[in-house]
């Protein structure tokens, strides 16, 4: 039990320097626009508090973080070239800095579920008035 509680602290302490990383690629002004905008985003529902898929939804709710983080990690990585994502991989293991908060983030995921949530409407209102 001890062994997975540190096992699970050692995977959130990576994934918070890939953040970082993400986010002084963000800013690094070499980084290409198609990588900025991955990062970005990445960052953005990391830090969110609101899920796409939330927590409490058996498995799914667990599965978005354990898979969309690390796509979205490694699609930013393939899009930047290797020297430049090494080189902000090494500011971010080096650095005590933090993310800031981003509540657009929240926002976006709002926005995307209520999005979701007018299709639903919208789709239910043609199947039943064309019945």
């Amino acid at each position: 039990m001890r062994w997975q509680r540190w096992m699970r602290a050692a995977r959130g302490a990576r994934l918070a320097t890939y953040l970082i990383a993400l986010w002084k690629l963000f800013r690094h002004p070499e980084t290409p626009r198609a990588a900025k905008w991955v990062a970005i985003a990445v960052i953005a529902y990391a830090a969110s508090p609101i899920d796409l898929i939330p927590d409490f939804i058996p498995v799914l709710g667990q599965l978005d973080d354990l898979i969309l983080l690390p796509l979205g990690v490694a699609l930013a990585v393939r899009l930047t070239p290797r020297p430049l994502w090494e080189a902000r991989l090494r500011e971010a293991e080096a650095s005590t800095e933090k993310l800031p908060s981003l509540w657009w983030g929240a926002a976006l995921v709002v926005l995307v579920w209520a999005l979701l949530f007018g299709l639903f409407v919208w789709w239910l209102l043609r199947t039943f008035a064309a019945a």
